[in-house]
């Protein structure tokens, strides 16, 4: 099960470069989604894929019987479907202002923050060298 999760990062990893790269920002918007459950698919893999009852401690006990599942992977992964819910909710928020304020998703016409390079004038002959 490990290798079929492994395989299925990879492949959302790859996908998120691909989409990340292009220049349209609904893309990079999906690569960020893309990339967020490829991280939740990795620590869950890291924690370990058991088959185990829920690691509740039986009265008069110190520890649990039998085998039981790590509850600390699905905690860290909650907490991260939250934070990257919010954080896709604020990327799709400020490609949608960026969208009405310039009028386009393509990343390379985004310029308007950017100085606009000064045209070079010529220096006069004669000047501007020392002898």
């Amino acid at each position: 099960m490990e290798t079929v999760l492994a395989v299925t990062v990879g492949v959302l990893v790859a996908a998120t470069v691909y989409l990340m790269l292009s220049r349209n920002l609904v893309k990079f918007v999906f690569g960020l989604m893309l990339l967020s459950n490829a991280a939740n698919l990795t620590i869950f893999s890291a924690g370990g894929l058991i088959r185990g009852e829920p690691p509740l401690v039986p009265e008069g006990s110190y520890v649990p019987d039998g085998v039981v599942a790590n509850a600390l992977p699905q905690a860290l992964i909650l907490t991260a479907i939250v934070i990257s819910f919010g954080l896709l909710a604020f990327a799709l928020v400020l490609a949608y202002r960026a969208y009405q304020e310039l009028g386009t998703v393509d990343t390379d016409e985004m310029r308007i923050a950017e100085p606009r390079p000064e045209p070079r004038t010529p220096a006069p002959a004669g000047k501007g060298t020392a002898a």
